[in-house]
């Protein structure tokens, strides 16, 4: 019956769509824009990730915009720096929805990540922005510090995880965002046995089913509501469960935990969430709040791993700035220091240029797209017509020679003191920017520097040179296959 379903529903999506295509392939032309063929027939036909396609798009065109189709919606990618800057603050009341299609009854899509309803994602955002302050950041620390530990002893006792590094980044930053999220239970020895840990690895592993979904959204929105998909169904009833239980739980509780539980027991005290300025109401039942604490793991997971993969594996390559990396991390650890405290990790501004570096080179996320809410203008003079598409294209921008001079090096002096502030503003994304800039990111930075920062107090790398293959994902640059060898380090 569902392979019936699913053919029936191909046969349309693809009669729709080459309908709706076919109307549409003259869209920016008649606007003077350089318009190429559909993005979503590149990306499905190709066997790369969708940024290294926008990638190819970007430089093959010499123009400040270039004009395409995502299913029957037209796509502008933006190039210019003032573009980009409209787009995520100048005029974000016209473009603050990401243009992802979700059904009311997909509880857990109903996130800061994706959600559309203006409104909403503003109250949210507000009550939630708390989590990430410097003080909050200081007193969660300790949870971080104690799974860096866990982590590097995991590493050393377990052979495999060496010959599998990616897998074991994985189960470190799963075990952080559950420990952030929910706390250290005090009967876990080892936080990384997370209970998260096969939920986090099906969620966000690239796969077939997810690129077909994906596309039934853009190309038949109509049926993809009809049908009600659920993009997170499948975890629903572990996830929310687990986050009413735990609720449920603390609120007998009186000593404070410091981590987004707390931040959540606190909103329900508080009832009724009300904007001031429109007078808009959000009630925060559990359910609300549990699709917010998944948000946490489907942003952060995936990303920091990532992080953490490609910086290790560019270490490996560039000998000379791991050696100085290591020289500043020795310096925390003087004295025989055992616990990391917040101030210990701020301390690490070296760690921070070689992130920003990687980050460059390899974003978080490869590409950023906006979906226009009423016409508007471009600074550049372009119309956006309500319901169009503009994207971002990040992982082109970061490996731009005219913004960053020889791309293709690995070189962290980009970002010392006196280089940092040269770079333009808004060609530079790895947190995306604006009003709907990662509200994580602190903590994402926080949680990358700790772990490698044990990570490499207590192992070295070998020196080899690889670049990497990337997966067929359709929003990151992913290789969790490619390897570098961990050695043990005399300190």
């Amino acid at each position: 019956m569902w392979f019936i379903l699913l053919c029936i529903t191909a046969v349309l999506c693809i009669a729709v769509f080459y309908f709706k295509l076919t109307k549409k392939n003259n869209y920016w032309k008649k606007q003077n824009v350089v318009q190429v063929s559909d993005l979503m027939i590149k990306f499905m036909s190709s066997n790369e990730s969708m940024p290294e396609v926008v990638k190819k798009i970007y430089d093959e065109h010499d123009e400040p915009f270039i004009g395409m189709t995502q299913g029957y919606i037209p796509l502008l990618m933006l190039k210019r720096p003032e573009d980009i800057q409209a787009v995520l603050a100048g005029d974000f009341q016209s473009f603050h929805s990401r243009g992802i299609v979700i059904n009311s009854n997909d509880i857990l899509a109903d996130n800061l990540v994706f959600m559309s309803d203006y409104q909403k994602w503003k109250i949210l955002r507000q009550k939630l922005s708390p989590v990430f302050t410097t003080a909050k950041l200081k007193n969660m620390c300790y949870i971080l510090d104690k799974c860096s530990r866990d982590f590097v002893d995991f590493i050393e006792g377990n052979q495999d995880m060496r010959q599998k590094p990616f897998n074991a980044l994985y189960t470190y930053t799963t075990s952080t965002i559950g420990a952030a999220v929910f706390g250290i239970d005090t009967q876990t020895t080892n936080t990384m046995e997370s209970p998260f840990l096969e939920m986090a690895w099906k969620t966000l592993k690239p796969s077939m089913i997810q690129n077909i979904t994906i596309l039934m959204s853009n190309v038949c929105p109509f049926l993809y509501k009809t049908l009600q998909l659920k993009v997170f169904g499948e975890y629903e009833e572990f996830f929310v469960g687990a986050v009413k239980k735990v609720l449920a739980n603390r609120r007998q509780e009186t000593v404070k935990r410091h981590d987004f539980i707390d931040i959540c027991v606190e909103l329900q005290k508080q009832g009724m969430m009300q904007d001031p300025n429109t007078g808009y109401e959000l009630e925060p039942t559990d359910e609300i709040l549990a699709a917010q604490a998944f948000f946490f793991f489907i942003a952060g997971i995936d990303t920091s791993a990532n992080t953490m993969h490609y910086t290790l594996l560019e270490l490996s390559n560039n000998p000379k700035i791991l050696k100085k990396l290591h020289e500043e991390i020795d310096k925390v650890f003087e004295g025989g220091i055992e616990e990391m405290t917040y101030n210990d990790i701020e301390k690490l501004h070296y760690m921070d240029q070689v992130l920003n570096e990687a980050m460059r080179k390899y974003p978080p996320i490869g590409i950023i797209q906006r979906l226009c809410s009423k016409d508007t203008y471009l600074p550049s003079g372009v119309k956006i017509a309500k319901d169009d598409i503009v994207l971002v294209p990040v992982f082109a921008l970061h490996r731009d020679d005219k913004y960053f001079p020889n791309p293709d090096i690995f070189d962290p002096e980009r970002f010392s003191p006196e280089n940092h502030s040269k770079i333009n503003n808004y060609v530079y994304l790895p947190f995306g920017e604006g009003n709907r800039i990662c509200i994580g990111n602190r903590f994402g930075r926080l949680q990358v520097k700790v772990g490698l920062a044990r990570l490499l107090r207590r192992f070295t790398l070998v020196e080899q040179n690889i670049t990497p293959t990337f997966e067929r994902s359709p929003f990151g640059l992913r290789s969790p296959t490619d390897r570098y060898e961990l050695k043990l380090r005399d300190v």
